[in-house]
């Protein structure tokens, strides 16, 4: 990635400002033409939202995005079909054992309407508070449930896949645990044993750090720093790590880009949390500074592998080792080509790592780190100011999507491609366009100098 130095989030305003008109378009456009009958949408084919039955991971970035439209822009319609939404839809997925979910569906959704009655936007209601608390500390609770001890004490909440499968993308969903910790909230099993979720959600995050991400120091012939693998997968009978794979990648040893992307996000968005817990809370899981330190060492690899391994307008193809790479020559070099005949570009994990990008820079720079905070800062607007203008902005008015060239599961062959191309391009998924959507408030907040823009709104 070429960093863009000139940059600041005053002069992305106006790209801003354009977003949120044209994502105002895209919710009016999917309420309007979509069937909720079918399924919750996931990913376009040729400019429709459609689904795909594997889980029900995305419905919470549906009307989750409803919410961050009417917090950039106050227009009350789009409040009133969250709240009708959230009420008719989420329920299921408050207390959907299925998933590794629950951060995505739940926090974005419930999560996003109390952190507005907190800071007052929305008028404080006793029974509506309740009803989102509720389903909160539920949440975090059942995600919690889906637990695999391994040595030494420590655990990790398995994917879908089973047990033995650690997944990179539930660092992203760990927030849930940490809202129902904050909202007084435990786990609890038989005979009335109470577990920590903050005991949990740390464990998790450490696993993660550990196996999911690697830093250079010889695990195995391709350890790089930063790179990470999609899938960690254990022996359930002894709790013995065994090797790395990937679902959506294309091989355990290479790097799916939107799973550095949930790492880079996931650790820096953890750092956050860390100075609500008390000493005390902490001391038994490592210690504050041990557990800082992890965190921002991934946070800081991912951040830099990303950074070393994206084309210089901070858009990445869909994994750094994908077959057909070597095609494109010093891919870095240049800026990214959606429309190339070899390998596509993962939109998604751009939307979703600038953000990461942004709060580590952030993080540091409160550190008084300001050079190596300014450099990811940097990055992270580098990243925005492609993201949000064309050939990645939708701007076709009969596209539903918001943000194009997102990639779903390029090994099962499940993303279109469009007549005449060669690779899939030019379509939009459910996770991309709520993630540009967060980023974009992200960073209108800041502009505007609003409250600071962190699931932890959620706790009052």
């Amino acid at each position: 990635m070429q960093i863009k130095n000139e940059l600041n989030a005053s002069s992305l305003q106006a790209k801003l400002d354009r977003f949120w008109e044209v994502s105002g378009e895209k919710i009016k456009l999917i309420n309007r033409e979509y069937d909720n009958s079918k399924g919750t949408p996931v990913f376009t084919v040729n400019g429709k939202y459609t689904l795909r039955g594997w889980t029900e991971w995305t419905q919470g970035f549906q009307y989750g995005a409803e919410v961050l439209q009417f917090d950039a822009t106050g227009d009350e319609s789009y409040l009133a079909s969250a709240r009708k939404n959230t009420v008719g839809f989420m329920a299921s997925h408050v207390g959907h054992f299925g998933v590794h979910d629950h951060g995505f569906n739940n926090v974005s959704t419930y999560g996003n309407l109390l952190r507005l009655m907190n800071e007052g936007v929305i008028p404080e209601n006793e029974w509506e508070r309740n009803f989102y608390e509720i389903a909160l500390k539920v949440s975090g609770a059942v995600q919690a449930r889906r637990w695999t001890s391994i040595k030494n004490g420590q655990g990790f909440i398995h994917s879908f896949n089973g047990p033995h499968s650690l997944f990179v993308d539930t660092i992203r969903s760990v927030r849930a645990l940490m809202v129902s910790h904050l909202l007084g909230h435990s786990y609890m099993g038989e005979n009335d044993l109470k577990t920590s979720l903050l005991e949990r959600g740390t464990l998790h995050s450490i696993a993660t750090a550990n196996y999911s991400v690697y830093y250079g120091e010889g695990r195995d012939s391709y350890d790089l720093w930063g790179r990470t693998a999609h899938e960690s997968v254990f022996n359930t009978n002894d709790g013995n790590y065994r090797c790395p794979n990937s679902q959506q990648g294309f091989s355990g040893f290479t790097t799916w880009t939107r799973g550095l992307a949930w790492a880079m996000l996931g650790f820096a968005e953890q750092l956050e949390p860390l100075a609500s817990f008390s000493d005390d809370e902490l001391a038994p899981l490592g210690g504050r500074a041990e557990i800082e330190r992890i965190y921002l060492k991934a946070a800081q690899a991912t951040c830099d592998f990303y950074i070393e391994n994206t084309a210089s307008d901070g858009i990445p193809y869909w994994d750094t080792g994908a077959p057909h790479l070597h095609k494109l020559g010093d891919y870095t070099s240049r800026t990214s080509d959606p429309y190339n005949d070899f390998e596509p570009i993962d939109s998604s994990a751009a939307a979703i790592g600038a953000q990461g990008l942004l709060r580590l820079g952030k993080y540091l720079n409160e550190k008084g780190q300001n050079e190596a905070g300014n450099r990811y800062w940097q990055a992270g607007l580098t990243a925005v100011d492609t993201l949000f203008a064309e050939p990645y902005l939708s701007t076709d008015p009969t596209h539903q999507g918001l943000i194009l060239h997102s990639i779903y599961h390029r090994p099962n062959g499940w993303d279109n491609v469009p007549a005449g191309q060669k690779i899939p391009n030019g379509e939009s998924s459910m996770w991309g366009d709520y993630h540009a959507r967060e980023v974009a408030l992200y960073l209108h907040r800041i502009n505007k100098g609003l409250p600071y823009y962190t699931y932890l709104g959620a706790v009052k």
